[in-house]
């Protein structure tokens, strides 16, 4: 059992290649950490939503631990596990909603331990059982939950691994006391205790916690690796995968979740938005905005954002170049073509910031049907070569009942 227990590998282990995307990187500064037997006490991944934080430290956690699942240890391998869910030395964590059962947490774990980029943030994807829902519910370590819940398993001795190994996902959540309480532990951390937390970045965390763990960088995932990563480990044809790998920036959790089918009929409807703005037709436009937040998750509204920006990035392309080739969205060239004849004035790049701004609030639970509307206001006179009416720092002013007095 002694050599089990060694941390050093014997043989040259390519981490997570079973079943990680991209990160190359990443993945090649563990692998000498692991290889070397020189192991911290705490790692810190940071990087953007979908990067495949989750999957990298649940890969790393099954290598310290000898479970041979995400990666092919050969014969480094020692737990006769069959994966980290079963492995009584790894434990994960994500933030919670307020008043979350035990049994609901239980799912979205079960939903994790069958792919390590399944959508399980409550704030992503509100309900396992819907996926029509665009609520999303706001999740964080309480202090209760890191007390009953998180703090008990720092505690316990390894019981067939090397480590004892707590993950904590996007603690960027954390409320300040359950921050400085689990600081004191980070402090102080037991001899055989690791902790693999992720965030999307260090600049949302307490310089202290930051300060005391050896910190790993993801980055964003090119559209390239998430097509590969669909064709190889989500069997999806390869103009599917293109499509999606285009939509996502760099989400490849998002990407394997979206339905591409309906993606492509309302890219046909996104068109149609950009008409109506420009005729102001307020009843159209309400019908057409209502259908998408009533029939579209948060996700699908996030790509369908991701889509009407390349749709206008086609526009200034062809625009400045007339080259067919350079078209991403080909089967809408005739589209393409005629709205270049019909409003060569448009102000596109604008069109463009105003479309991303605007779709971060998606992310803070501001309503869709709002963040359209405000939208079409905007692309009506961008669309005909006009600055916006309302300054967008002001944007209550598009209620007329509050507008300044001129």
């Amino acid at each position: 059992m002694q050599s089990a227990r060694e941390v050093q590998s014997a043989q040259e282990v390519r981490l997570g290649d079973r079943r990680l995307v991209g990160q190359l990187q990443a993945r090649r500064k563990l692998e000498q950490t692991l290889q070397s037997g020189r192991l911290g006490h705490a790692y810190l991944l940071t990087g953007p939503q979908g990067s495949g934080k989750n999957a990298l430290a649940l890969a790393m956690a099954e290598w310290i631990n000898g479970v041979d699942h995400l990666s092919d240890l050969g014969t480094d391998a020692f737990s006769g596990k069959s994966s980290w869910f079963h492995h009584p030395d790894i434990h994960f964590f994500l933030p919670l909603p307020s008043q979350t059962g035990a049994s609901e947490l239980a799912s979205r774990l079960q939903l994790l331990s069958k792919d390590p980029y399944e959508l399980v943030d409550f704030a992503l994807r509100p309900s396992l059982h819907s996926d029509k829902q665009s609520s999303n519910r706001r999740a964080f370590y309480a202090i209760d939950y890191y007390r009953e819940q998180i703090r008990p398993v720092t505690v316990l001795t390894p019981n067939e691994g090397r480590r004892t190994i707590v993950i904590l996902t996007e603690i960027q959540t954390m409320r300040r006391e359950s921050a400085n309480a689990f600081l004191k532990l980070l402090e102080e951390p037991g001899e055989n205790l690791m902790f693999i937390l992720t965030a999307t970045g260090s600049h949302q965390l307490l310089p202290t916690i930051v300060s005391r763990c050896q910190q790993i960088q993801l980055r964003t995932l090119q559209p390239e690796e998430i097509r590969d990563g669909l064709m190889r480990f989500d069997g999806m044809g390869r103009e599917d995968a293109e499509l999606l790998s285009r939509l996502t920036d760099g989400n490849y959790a998002m990407a394997r979740f979206l339905d591409v089918n309906q993606l492509r009929e309302i890219r046909g409807e996104m068109i149609q938005f950009l008409r109506l703005s420009y005729i102001q037709d307020a009843k159209q436009l309400a019908a057409l905005v209502g259908k998408w937040q009533r029939t579209l998750n948060l996700e699908n509204q996030i790509a369908l954002c991701n889509s009407m920006e390349l749709i206008l990035r086609d526009l200034i392309v062809f625009g400045a170049t007339e080259d067919e080739s350079l078209v991403l969205n080909a089967d809408q060239l005739d589209v393409i073509q005629a709205f270049q004849r019909s409003m060569k004035d448009a102000r596109l790049e604008e069109m463009i910031g105003h479309l991303n701004s605007l779709k971060g609030l998606l992310y803070q639970n501001v309503q869709f049907s709002l963040i359209f509307s405000v939208l079409s206001f905007r692309f009506h006179r961008l669309l005909r070569g006009h600055p916006t009416e309302i300054d967008p720092e002001e944007p209550w002013q598009h209620l007329p009942a509050l507008r300044k007095e001129s």
